[in-house]
C-alpha cells in the first residue's frame, strides 16, 4: 500500500471513529437530559443571538404546546433581531401558545430587540430587566456593492434578467436612485406589519406608537412607560409569574432544552446554514438593531 493511500485510510477511519463517538456522545446526553428534566412543569425557551431561520425553535415551541404536562412558558429573549419572516413565525407559534390556554411570559434578558422584541408580542406578558435594551421598532436591509473594488481588480459579472428588477441588490452593479425606491417600498410594508402587531397586542394609539417607532431604542424602564413592557423584573420573577398565572404551587419546576451543551457530533455536523446566510450577498429583510 502506497504512503498516500495509507494516509487516507487513517483519515477516513479516524473520521468515522469521531461520527461513532459523537452519535455516542449526543444520545447519551439527550438521555441524562430527558431524565434529568422529565418532571419540569415550566418550560424554557431561550432565543439567543441573531436569528435568521426560524425552524428549529418554532418545532421545540410548537412541541411543548403539545406536552400535557406543560402548564406554562417562558421565552427567554437575549437577542436583538434578525430575518423578519423567522421573527414572525416565532411570535406566531408564541401566540399559538398563549391562545391554547397555556400561559406564556417573555422575559428579556440583556437584548430583546427589534426581532427580539416582536417574538415577545405572542406572550401573556413581557417582563425586563430594568437596564435591558429593547424596542428598536423598525426594518433594515443591507447588501454590499462592489462594483468599484471588482473594477480596480479587472472582474465584471455578466447578467442576464427578465425584468428590470430582478437582480435589485445585486453586489456587481451599481445601486440605482429607482432601486432605492423600489426597495424602500418592501422595507415600508414590512415595518407596517411590525408596527400593526404592537398596535393590536399592546393596545397602544396608532399615533403615539408611530412617535416612538422609529428605530430607537428603549432602556426596560423607558419601554414601560410608553406601554412596551408589562413589568419590570428578572428571570426569576417571570418564573414566580409564570408559577402564579399557572396554578402551581411553590416555585414551578423549569424544564429546559435538552441540548444545553455543545457535543462532539454537534460541532462536526452541527447545521451551518445560519453561518453562511450572514456572509450572503443577497439583500435581507431584517428586524434588526444595530
Amino acid at each position: 500500500m502506497k504512503k498516500s493511500d495509507r494516509l487516507f485510510s487513517i483519515i477516513i477511519i479516524s473520521i468515522i471513529g469521531l461520527i461513532v463517538i459523537g452519535l455516542f456522545l449526543n444520545t447519551n446526553w439527550s438521555m441524562k437530559s430527558s431524565e434529568k428534566h422529565s418532571r419540569g412543569n415550566v418550560a424554557v425557551v431561550d432565543i439567543k443571538g441573531m436569528i435568521i431561520s426560524a425552524e428549529k425553535i418554532a418545532d421545540r415551541i410548537n412541541k411543548l404546546r403539545m406536552n400535557p404536562s406543560i402548564k406554562g412558558m417562558i421565552i427567554r429573549i437575549n437577542s436583538p433581531g434578525g430575518g423578519s419572516a423567522a421573527f414572525q413565525e416565532l411570535y406566531s407559534e408564541v401566540k399559538r401558545v398563549r391562545e391554547s390556554g397555556i400561559p406564556v411570559i417573555a422575559s428579556i434578558a440583556s437584548v430583546g430587540a427589534s426581532g427580539g422584541y416582536y417574538v415577545a408580542l405572542g406572550a401573556s406578558k413581557i417582563i425586563a430587566n430594568p437596564a435591558s435594551v429593547t424596542g428598536s421598532i423598525g426594518v433594515i436591509i443591507d447588501f454590499p456593492v462592489a462594483v468599484e473594488l471588482m473594477g480596480k481588480i479587472g472582474i465584471s459579472m455578466q447578467t442576464v434578467k427578465s425584468g428590470e428588477y430582478k437582480d435589485v441588490g445585486s453586489p456587481y452593479r451599481d445601486f440605482t436612485g429607482k432601486d432605492k425606491a423600489y426597495l424602500e417600498t418592501v422595507v415600508q410594508d414590512i415595518y407596517k406589519q411590525f408596527v400593526n402587531t404592537i398596535e393590536i397586542e399592546r393596545k397602544i394609539d396608532k399615533n403615539e406608537l408611530l412617535k416612538i417607532s422609529d428605530g430607537r431604542i428603549f432602556t426596560g424602564s423607558q419601554a414601560l412607560e410608553y406601554g412596551l413592557i408589562d413589568t419590570l423584573g428578572t428571570f426569576e420573577d417571570a418564573v414566580h409569574i409564570i408559577g402564579e398565572m399557572a396554578g402551581i404551587d411553590g416555585r414551578p419546576k423549569l424544564l429546559f432544552s435538552q441540548k444545553q451543551t455543545m457535543t462532539l457530533f454537534d460541532l462536526l455536523f452541527t447545521d451551518i446554514e445560519e453561518v453562511f446566510s450572514l456572509f450572503a450577498s443577497i439583500p435581507t429583510l431584517n428586524y434588526l438593531w444595530r
